[in-house]
C-alpha cells in the first residue's frame, strides 16, 4: 500500500485520430466515432511497386498546435514533437501549472524510436546529397529532443527524459512519473505518450510477423479493428499522444484546480523474453502487485481497460490472466477498438479515457465486437452507465513488458 501522500491526476491532454482535445475525444468515444480507412501519410504507403500494400490505420485529420508557440521552433519540429506540444498545451492549462515553481516539475516522454518515418523521409531526401542536410538533424533525430522542446517551450526545470517499453511505454513513463514524485525529486511530473510516427517499413515488419492486421478487411477497413473478437487478425495503427499531470495532493497550499483520480498503485513484470509473444503468468504478475500496492481484491475492481489489441494470440492470453485472477465480472471495454493502437502513446490515451469514463460515469462501447472471444465477460457493447469508484488499466509491450495502473475514484 502506498504509505506516503497520496499522488492524484489534475491534468489531461489528448491528441487522437478522433479528436484533439480531451472534450472532443471522450465525446467521440462515447459516441463510438471511429477514423479508420487507408494510412495516407507521405511514407506510410510504398508507392510503385507491383505488390505494394495498403496499411488500414487511423490518422489525425489536422494537428492544431497552439498558436503562442513561436514558428521557429515549430519549423524544425517533427510530427511526433508537435503533437507532444499540443497534448502538452492542453494538459499544463488544465493543471493550471503556469503557477507551479518550473524547477519542481518534471517531464517524462514515453516511447523510443518514435519518428520513423521522418527518418525515412530525410534518406530518401538526401541521400545523393548528404552535405546539404540541415543542421537541426543532427538534435532532430533523437527521441530526447521531443523533451528538449517541450521543457523550452514550457520552461520545465525539474527533470526530464524518456522511457522506452515498447507498447508499454505510456503507462511507463506514467510510473516513472509517480516514482519521480515519491522520490521528491519535482512534486509535479508529466508523463507523456508520445505519438509514434511509423512508416511503411515498420508496418510490412508488423504485418510480416502477424502482429498487424492483414487484407482481410482491405474492403472494409472500419471493420478491421476489432479486439477480443473471434475475427480478429491483429493490431490496426491509430495516431495518437497523450499528457497525465501527476502530483502530490498535499502539495499545493491552495485546492488543485481539479482532481481527476487517485493513483492506487501500480505493477510492472519483465518476461525475461525479447520477442513479441505474450506472457500470461507475465501478465498475472503485474496485475497481482498493482493490486496489492493498491490494497485491492478482485471483486473491488468495477472497470478494465485492458491492452486488448487485436492480436490473434495476445488477446486469448490476455482474457485468460483476467480471468486467472478473478476479474471477469468486471465492465471491460476496448479504447483500441475506436482509436486504434498508438503503441508508445496507447497506455497514456488510455489511461486518459479511463479518467474521462469515470468523471461521467459512463462507459464507451466495443467496437466491432460481435463474436467475443468469451463470453463470461461483462462487456460493453454499447455505451453504458456505471459508476467506476476503482479501474485497472493493463499495458504490455514486445520484450516481455507487462504494466499495470490502479485508479480510484476521486
Amino acid at each position: 500500500m502506498l504509505q506516503e501522500s497520496n499522488i492524484i491526476v489534475t491534468g489531461l491532454g489528448v491528441v487522437s485520430a478522433i479528436g484533439t482535445t480531451k472534450s472532443a475525444f471522450i465525446d467521440a468515444l462515447q459516441g463510438g466515432h471511429h477514423n479508420f480507412g487507408f494510412l495516407e501519410r507521405p511514407h506510410r504507403q510504398r508507392a510503385n511497386e507491383r505488390y505494394a500494400t495498403r496499411f488500414i490505420g487511423a490518422e489525425i485529420p489536422e494537428l492544431e498546435v497552439p498558436k503562442t508557440i513561436s514558428n521557429n521552433i515549430l519549423k524544425s519540429c517533427s510530427l511526433s514533437t508537435k503533437a507532444a506540444l499540443a497534448c502538452l498545451n492542453e494538459a499544463w492549462q488544465d493543471a493550471e501549472l503556469v503557477l507551479v515553481d518550473p524547477e519542481r516539475v518534471g517531464l517524462i516522454v514515453g516511447g523510443s524510436n518514435i519518428q520513423q518515418r521522418e527518418l525515412i523521409q530525410t534518406i530518401e531526401k538526401y541521400q545523393n546529397r548528404c552535405q546539404f542536410i540541415p543542421p537541426s538533424y543532427a538534435i532532430k533525430f533523437m527521441d530526447s529532443d521531443v523533451c528538449g522542446v517541450c521543457t523550452e517551450v514550457f520552461g520545465i526545470q525539474g527533470l526530464a527524459h524518456t522511457v522506452g517499453g515498447a507498447s508499454a511505454s505510456g503507462q511507463l513513463a506514467i510510473i516513472q512519473a509517480i516514482q519521480a514524485i515519491r522520490c521528491n525529486q519535482v512534486d509535479v511530473c508529466i508523463a507523456l505518450g508520445c505519438m509514434q510516427d511509423i512508416s511503411y517499413l515498420e508496418c510490412q515488419a508488423f504485418r510480416a510477423i502477424g502482429a498487424m492486421g492483414s487484407d482481410k478487411y482491405s474492403t472494409a477497413p472500419d471493420l478491421s479493428c476489432r479486439p477480443f473478437d473471434r475475427d480478429h487478425d491483429g493490431f490496426i495503427f491509430g495516431e495518437s499522444c497523450g499528457a497525465v499531470v501527476l502530483e502530490r495532493e498535499d502539495f499545493r497550499t491552495q485546492s488543485v484546480p481539479r482532481n481527476y483520480a487517485t493513483v492506487n498503485g501500480w505493477g510492472i513484470a519483465i518476461d525475461a523474453n525479447r520477442n513479441p509473444n505474450s506472457s500470461m503468468e507475465g501478465e498475472v504478475r503485474a496485475i497481482k502487485r498493482a493490486m496489492f500496492c493498491s490494497n485491492l481484491r478482485p471483486r473491488d475492481i468495477d472497470y478494465i481497460n485492458p491492452h486488448g489489441t487485436g492480436s490473434a494470440v495476445g488477446d486469448e492470453i490476455e482474457l485468460n490472466a483476467l480471468r486467472e485472477i478473478g476479474l471477469n465480472n468486471a465492465y471491460i471495454n476496448t479504447t483500441k477498438s475506436v482509436i486504434g493502437h498508438g503503441l508508445s502513446s496507447a497506455g497514456t490515451a488510455e489511461v486518459i479515457a479511463t479518467l474521462l469514463q469515470m468523471q461521467q460515469s459512463q462507459l464507451h462501447p466495443c467496437l466491432n465486437l460481435k463474436n467475443p472471444l468469451y463470453e463470461d465477460f461483462n462487456w460493453v457493447h454499447s455505451k453504458a452507465d456505471a459508476v467506476i469508484n476503482q479501474a485497472l488499466c493493463l499495458s504490455y509491450g514486445f520484450g516481455g513488458i507487462n504494466t499495470a495502473l490502479c485508479f480510484q475514484r476521486s
